[in-house]
């Protein structure tokens, strides 16, 4: 290793040598007095001039100032006073020692770094018993279905040839994902939660999710990492009310709290900083991240779509192209609010679907409905949603850049031309999303909003009436 690679502080020795000043000229009387007096027994009054003699010093030399004179007479009643706190040494002293003038006044509340209004504890409690209740009716259905009809008859025991391999973990990966199906539902956002917002919108929402998919590309980060900076945006604002000017200090901090617990190597907080274009500092986020945390309940433990992506992916024969415009359809679900009530493993299990849809990879197997836990028709309704985004003009730009290069295989762009020559008659041109409606063919007007496309019929399924697993009711 070269020299200069190294770095500086390990070629420092343990110990300082001690350094040596002369003394000359009038110093040598002093020493001479100075001797003499302790030679008599004495000790030299205040007014002898003190001999510059050899000292050692500490191996990082003297830091600080605890026991310096800070002038003025120098009496013996000044000097049984204990030395005035300074920066360096007040960490020293115990609490009782530290003069309550020397402290730091109280700043504001750290919540109003981020909200500007308080708690509304019926708006909390009614949303956690949402959860609640959601996660039970999850494990209800869910129990139901298997209860009825194994809908996985068939499929192919795929984990038995990793048994030899302990990286696979194959005699524990059923109660992993049946484990992380249970925190997927805790940890699921409120999917109305702008009706109690007054300053934003789901348009600045989406606003703000498209320059952290910018941002997150910038730094190169982890799919995970991205997930989890949306899931703890969305939980946040479900519980909290906030103005539009903290709105993106709520993205910055939510991308820096996913980047500290998925990353190895987490990006600065002035990387942050220079990101946001010196709109907070550093101390603005610092205290935006405690706050955020809190109201979470440092609740950081999120199922992200691309753990059951890769779950899914084993039974799919870790088709590469299969998965990459997978991870295109499981983003969908950020950009659009609409798929914020869907579970990250529907999520995962309808963009394999799409995927495999788009790419003729054929019909979905026992073995991909075992290791996806959904049938078709569970999962149809997702995919409808997945599949309008795409019939409509591309809303988020920095997201459809990012799956239009060369290394996500230009997916977005495949994807769009694929749905508008498959559906020309449900593509929704700029001037319907201009107008909040569309004409069909008998001159009847339409929502925007309504889907234009019916995947049930296509497929001979039936359509439910609400949505599997989730709390809103089919389109």
């Amino acid at each position: 290793m070269s020299s200069n690679l190294v770095c500086p502080l390990l070629t420092q020795p343990v110990r300082r040598a001690t350094r040596t000043r002369p003394v000359t000229g009038k110093a040598d009387e002093n020493a001479d007095a100075y001797r003499g007096l302790r030679a008599a027994g004495k000790e030299p009054t205040k007014t002898t001039a003190p001999v510059l003699r050899t000292r050692k010093r500490a191996a990082l030399g003297d830091l600080t100032n605890a026991g310096r004179s800070t002038g003025g007479k120098d009496t013996e009643e000044n000097s049984d006073k204990a030395p005035a706190p300074t920066r360096q040494n007040r960490a020293r002293l115990p609490p009782s020692r530290v003069p309550l003038a020397t402290r730091r006044p109280r700043r504001e509340p750290e919540a109003m770094a981020v909200d500007d209004a308080p708690a509304v504890p019926e708006t909390i409690a009614k949303y956690e018993d949402e959860v609640a209740e959601h996660a039970d009716a999850h494990e209800s259905k869910r129990s139901k279905t298997v209860a009825a009809r194994p809908k996985d008859e068939g499929w192919e025991d795929l984990d038995k040839d990793d048994a030899d391999d302990p990286l696979m973990v194959a005699e524990y990966v059923e109660e992993i994902f049946e484990y992380m199906r249970q925190v997927e539902m805790k940890c699921m956002p409120n999917g109305d939660y702008m009706s109690m917002q007054r300053d934003i919108t789901w348009h600045l929402r989406g606003v703000l999710v498209d320059w952290l998919i910018e941002t997150h590309a910038k730094f190169r980060l982890l799919p995970e990492t991205l997930f989890l900076a949306l899931n703890v945006v969305d939980r946040f604002l479900s519980l909290r009310t906030i103005s539009l000017s903290k709105l993106q200090l709520v993205g910055v901090t939510a991308l820096f709290i996913a980047a500290k617990y998925e990353e190895v190597l987490c990006p600065s907080i002035q990387n942050f900083l220079y990101l946001a274009d010196g709109g907070y500092t550093d101390e603005e986020i610092l205290r935006a991240e405690r706050y955020m945390l809190r109201v979470l309940n440092f609740d950081l433990s999120y199922a992200s779509p691309m753990n059951f992506l890769r779950r899914i992916s084993k039974a799919d024969n870790y088709d590469i192209q299969t998965r990459t415009v997978a991870k295109y359809f499981m983003e969908i679900a950020l950009v659009d609010h609409r798929l914020l009530e869907h579970p990250p493993s529907l999520v995962a299990a309808a963009a394999v679907w799409m995927a495999r849809e788009v790419l003729e990879r054929g019909a979905w197997t026992p073995t991909l409905v075992h290791y996806s836990t959904y049938a078709e028709s569970e999962l149809l309704g997702t995919a409808e949603i997945m599949l309008d985004y795409c019939l409509r003009p591309p809303a988020h730009p920095h997201f459809h850049k990012k799956y239009s290069s060369k290394k996500f295989m230009r997916a977005s762009t495949y994807v769009h031309e694929w749905a508008r020559n498959t559906f020309p008659d449900a593509v929704v041109s700029a001037e319907d999303v201009a107008l909040g409606r569309w004409t069909d063919a008998n001159g009847a007007a339409h929502s925007v909003d309504m889907l234009r496309v019916d995947l049930y019929e296509r497929h001979g399924q039936e359509r439910p009436a609400v949505l599997p697993l989730s709390g809103s009711a089919a389109a």
